[in-house]
């Protein structure tokens, strides 16, 4: 993979990840969207989801958007730097608003699930290559974007282009495709966001929304459609994840070296997030330059962490906690099961083990 660049200047972050958040109200309880008498408000956003996942773990995040000159905007910069995340590079917009979006209680993955994005001409929708200060963006060792940035607008999709170009300083950029269907109302989405993938140096796709978007089926036919990158992974649920390093490639694997790593069981609270968290994780572990099988591992756990949860954003794992569940055997990896409270519970230990 290309190499990551040493964090030595004082204005250059870790991570910089640009993107649109959203306030999101979740139902006090399950039912219809119709039916549910009250929310409580949360945010939600793929980038800055990744950005407060990696503060969070204790790196240096900046994230990078344009919300509404109003109190929802108020809160989505109030909450993200909360975790850490530097949010002086967030501009507001006088002229649109924050988006907000509503979702029922149940899995996504069921048939009753409803989501209500209220995101059309929302202040992130007007980032622009014109409006977006570059020394900010590129002013981190790993850039993180998304596929659903380039679908908010022309002027979105502009920039991701411009973002992803090669160049000699550009930095390391991670992408997410991250494909919703919603967003591309037109066929040309899927095209794309392949051709951006290939820009990328990592790339994050789960193998249903590659099949969804480009028709393809099984890890393998996706690392074949995607050569370009460095890094590629294979996200399948329940089933763990497949990294292929092209930079490992010997004569038997043409299209590279591929590693599996299997997802612990885990009592699934809501799955909202977990591929944010997922992100989070593996580029956490990459920051801190840890054998592949591990950065895997670290993305299982951090996703993991948010699956146990209700919200779209959930505490990652104590780094030495998580260290000592990626360091174990494949045997017991492969035993580990994770249910709600696990982090807590590991932290609350591991004060009773420090307490005279």
């Amino acid at each position: 993979m290309a190499a990551i660049g040493p964090c030595n200047a004082p204005d250059v972050v870790d991570v910089v990840a640009l993107g649109e958040s959203m306030v999101t109200f979740l139902p006090s309880r399950p039912g219809r969207l119709a039916d549910v008498p009250s929310f409580e408000r949360g945010i939600g956003g793929a980038e800055s989801n990744v950005a407060c996942g990696l503060a969070a773990a204790g790196h240096s995040v900046r994230w990078v958007s344009r919300v509404g000159a109003d109190a929802f905007g108020d809160h989505l910069v109030e909450t993200v730097g909360s975790y850490g995340v530097d949010v002086t590079s967030v501009r507001r917009d006088p002229a649109r608003p924050t988006g907000v979006y509503f979702r029922t209680a149940v899995d996504r993955a069921t048939g009753a699930h409803e989501v209500a994005y209220y995101r059309a001409g929302s202040a992130a929708s007007g980032m622009s290559v014109r409006n977006t200060d570059p020394a900010a963006v590129r002013a981190g060792r790993v850039l993180h974007l998304s596929g659903i940035t380039a679908a908010l607008s022309e002027e979105c999709l502009d920039l991701v282009w411009e973002l992803t170009e090669p160049r000699p300083d550009r930095p390391l950029v991670s992408f997410d495709v991250n494909f919703r269907p919603g967003l591309w109302p037109d066929a040309d989405g899927p095209r794309v966001l392949l051709d951006l993938a290939r820009r990328a140096d990592l790339v994050f796709v789960g193998a249903d929304e590659a099949r969804d978007a480009w028709g393809l089926h099984g890890a393998r036919a996706i690392a074949d459609a995607l050569p370009d990158p460095d890094l590629l992974i294979v996200k399948q649920g329940p089933g763990g994840a497949v990294a292929f390093d092209k930079h490992t490639e010997d004569m038997e694997d043409a299209g590279g070296t591929a590693t599996h790593v299997g997802a612990p069981r885990v009592d699934v609270v809501a799955a909202v997030g977990a591929g944010d968290a997922f992100a989070a994780g593996f580029l956490s572990a990459t920051l801190r330059g840890l054998p592949l099988k591990d950065r895997l591992r670290h993305g299982h756990l951090h996703a993991a962490a948010t699956l146990t949860a209700p919200g779209d954003l959930a505490p990652p794992p104590a780094r030495d906690h998580a260290d000592r569940l990626a360091a174990l055997d494949d045997t017991a990896w492969g035993r580990l099961r994770l249910g709600p409270g696990w982090t807590a519970a590991a932290h609350r230990a591991e004060e009773e083990v420090h307490t005279p």
